[in-house]
This record gives structure tokens, sequence and C-alpha cells, in this order.
């Protein structure tokens, strides 16, 4: 397993519950709305996919995962500082693209975005 699979795997140890538990929630029917959601991080250390499926289970994939809602472009340091501090002033400067395929897509990184330290 590569050192990106590792860190999204554990971010998503970490954001599983909260998912699940918006899930069950008053805003539930509307969060529902957005899933299932796949995320495509490409960095200079590998490509890894992030999936959180209809009932907020968080998975994690090597490679590219067909039609994404997202995709990141990102230096694996960049990204490794984000998903660790999940504080923007801790991730070191540096590029970063991002390019979303979905409305949703496009909806849930804006939202996210600051939660993940981008």
């Amino acid at each position: 397993m590569s050192g990106i699979e590792e860190d999204l795997r554990e971010a998503g140890r970490a954001f599983e519950p909260e998912i699940r538990s918006r899930l069950s929630g008053f805003l539930g029917g509307m969060l529902r709305h957005y899933l299932p959601q796949t995320w495509v991080f490409h960095t200079d250390a590998g490509i890894a996919s992030l999936t959180v499926d209809p009932t907020g289970a968080v998975s994690v994939s090597s490679g590219a995962a067909p039609h994404p809602d997202v995709t990141i472009e990102i230096p694996y340091d960049r990204l490794h500082a984000a998903l660790r501090n999940r504080r923007r002033e801790s991730v070191p400067p540096g590029p970063l693209s991002v390019t979303p395929h979905t409305a949703k897509g496009k909806a849930a990184f804006d939202y996210l975005r600051g939660r993940l330290g981008l």
C-alpha cells in the first residue's frame, strides 16, 4: 500500500463516523443527494481514489477510479500535511489543481475544502 492510500484510509476512518452520523440526522436527506462521491488524488507519489458510498462508508483504492466527481492534483507532501493536520496554515505552499467533473463533486469539494486543510 502506498503512502497516499494509507493517508486516505486514515482520513476516511476519521471522516466516516461523522458522515454516517450526519446521514441519520436532520439534514441526512440533503446529504444523500451528494452520495456516492469519488475523488481521485494525483500526486508525485502515486494515484489513489477515495469513495464515499450512499451509506457513508469510505473506501480507498489504488489508481484512478472511473468517472470521478473530483480530480485533485497535489504534491504528496502537501496532501500528507493537509490530511494529517486539516488546517490550511499547517500545509506547505505549493501547487493544487482541483477539477470537478460533476456538480455534486464541486459542491462537496467547496464544502469540505477547509475541513481537509486545502
